[in-house]
């Protein structure tokens, strides 16, 4: 046996998708500097949270952190999969941030993943598990990944800071490898559908972000429906909160998402970076979020700007055929995306910006990254 080859690196941006990339090409990173210079240096209690996370889903996977949490060895193991799993993501992140990894390594498991998520189910930072099952999995079946065994079931809602959730998600394994794409065509919006959400505060909130959100989508198009999801007793969580999830399907099949969390500020040592934000009334919530959802649609692309990073995971580790995809203005988190791709899987894409429509489409040969861990009868 040869001595273990880590790619190093630095730093802790993006570590969520340097540890996805890192299982997924069975490449051993070495991360070094880890808010080095942070009053608080060292990993985030999520960031451990994940690495543990991948430790229950991966085989023979290790991962060494030194005393202070500035440096992380991690060698990724066989991606097992396995049914009536439980993690708690804790409470400085909601489970939409241990969610999507999960679901791509899910894909290139042994056996089907079947996990109970604990924690926050909504908040303000990462998509919101109503967002997942009405824009994230209508994306994952465009690659050919099969609806049956996909799902996504809200036992309970948990808001910041307390939590108080619980999710239970269902993956099923590629039995090959994916399908490549050809999506180039966001489409016309043809009907928008969304959910609101209350725990512990009274449902009258959520008829007044429905009627604000109205206000702004009936001068544009008929087909509108948003439901409500009052939660309460076991149901509700921990601690009060409110939150709207809105999504655009358009003629060509693209779904188009933005999301909200109003709560509570966490008071965690690990979000002493982030910016507080006062609580807003739900009916201000609810217009601001249409307007979102329109800037969204206005940008243009097959996807919005918070899954563009998943889409080009998805593009790069497709069969050696060219997937053609269209989005609206590259956001940070996707150029880091495309950044890391070709890190870790070799996979380039071209960058053609259309002026004319102030878009960029995206092409890519696909890696080919097939399903090697999955058990053959």
């Amino acid at each position: 046996m040869g001595k273990l080859s880590y790619m190093k690196l630095k730093g802790a941006q993006n570590l969520r998708l340097r540890l996805l990339l890192s299982t997924l090409s069975s490449k051993p990173i070495m991360v070094d500097d880890i808010r080095a210079d942070d009053a608080f240096p060292g990993l985030r209690p999520h960031e451990v949270s994940l690495l543990r996370l991948l430790e229950k889903i991966c085989d023979d996977c290790e991962v060494k952190i030194n005393e202070t949490g500035t440096k992380l060895k991690y060698k990724p193991g066989v991606i097992m999969g396995g049914r009536r799993l439980v993690h708690d993501c804790g409470l400085s992140r909601a489970v939409g941030y241990f969610i999507e990894p999960l679901i791509v390594l899910g894909l290139f498991a042994k056996k089907p993943l079947s996990i109970k998520l604990l924690g926050i189910t909504n908040d303000a930072k990462d998509p919101c598990v109503d967002t997942i099952r009405s824009a994230t999995f209508p994306l994952l079946l465009r690659f050919g990944i099969p609806k049956e065994g996909l799902g996504l079931k809200i036992e309970s809602r948990g808001s910041p800071p307390l939590g108080g959730g619980e999710v239970i998600l269902t993956v099923p394994v590629v039995l090959d490898s994916l399908k490549a794409v050809s999506g180039d065509d966001g489409g016309l919006v043809k009907r928008i559908r969304g959910v609101t959400y209350s725990t512990r505060v009274s449902s009258q909130f959520e008829n007044t972000m429905i009627h604000a959100a109205r206000g702004v989508f009936n001068r544009l198009l008929p087909d509108v429906h948003i439901a409500t999801d009052h939660k309460a007793g076991d149901q509700a969580g921990k601690s009060p909160g409110y939150g709207i999830s809105l999504v655009a399907e358009t003629t060509t099949g693209c779904y188009i998402s933005c999301d909200t969390t109003i709560s509570y500020a966490r008071s965690e040592l690990d979000d002493i970076e982030e910016e507080r934000t006062a609580l807003k009334p739900p009916e201000e919530v609810g217009k601001q979020m249409a307007c979102a959802l329109l800037g969204e649609i206005k940008q243009g692309g097959v996807v919005d700007s918070t899954h563009q990073g998943l889409l080009f995971l998805l593009c790069a580790v497709c069969p050696p055929d060219v997937s053609k995809v269209r989005v609206g203005k590259l956001s940070p988190y996707g150029i880091e995306t495309l950044r890391l791709i070709k890190d870790f899987l070799g996979v380039t894409f071209v960058i053609k910006p259309d002026p004319s429509t102030e878009t960029v489409v995206l092409k890519c040969q696909g890696c080919g990254l097939k399903n090697l861990s999955r058990k053959i009868s």
